[in-house]
């Protein structure tokens, strides 16, 4: 087995340890599982030679993310921002110790580490890729399910969408707007791209 194959396994490992779970075509998986695993799937269609550092870092992202629950942190966007940056900390450690397990060098920790962190997006083709992967995950598995949630407040789901596209560059817009949306959530995407400035 490979050091990529050993770490892939501890990730997963852990990830499994999440009892939240998410039911997609019939199947129950633990939640964070299935979006690593998601993750993962888009870096490669984004990236088919995707580095193995980003390879790793989308296997991580979000491990152990039900750790730190929001509601442990008060109200409001100061406090949403502390519980972001707080869980982003959090995944680096997890990696971080998983990838020593399994024999990588400090250098690719590090540059693992930087991918989960989002240092230097826009610049980094390494993090820009994974913002592209987690907004693809978002708007092919959260969104229509998210959308029903402000069903009565389009202006907010504009604004929200208008954010993740702006995170995004024009190859993963590629890949956003070819996904099989309602046609309201198409709509809305549509609506939205003008306000992102694409």
């Amino acid at each position: 087995m490979s050091k990529l194959e050993a770490a892939f396994q501890l990730f997963d490992g852990y990830n499994r340890q999440d009892p939240r779970s998410l039911a997609w075509e019939g199947v129950n998986y633990p939640q964070e599982y299935f979006f690593a695993i998601k993750l993962y799937e888009w870096i490669l269609k984004l990236d088919p030679n995707a580095s193995e550092e980003l390879l790793l870092a989308s296997r991580s992202q979000h491990i152990g993310r039900w750790e730190i629950p929001r509601d442990s942190y008060a109200d409001g966007r100061d406090a949403y921002l502390k519980w972001r940056k707080d869980l982003a900390l959090h995944h680096a450690a997890i990696a971080a110790h998983l990838m020593q397990q399994t024999g990588y060098h400090v250098e690719q920790i590090e540059r693992v580490n930087q991918i989960i962190l989002k240092k230097r997006i826009k610049v980094d083709a390494d993090v820009q890729t994974m913002e592209n992967a987690l907004c693809l995950v978002f708007l092919a598995y959260q969104y229509e399910d998210f959308k029903h949630q402000y069903e009565h407040d389009h202006d907010k789901i504009i604004n929200i969408l208008h954010r993740s596209l702006l995170k995004m560059d024009a190859h993963g817009h590629q890949f956003a707007l070819k996904l099989p949306y309602s046609e309201e959530g198409l709509n809305l995407i549509i609506k939205a791209i003008p306000v992102a400035d694409l």
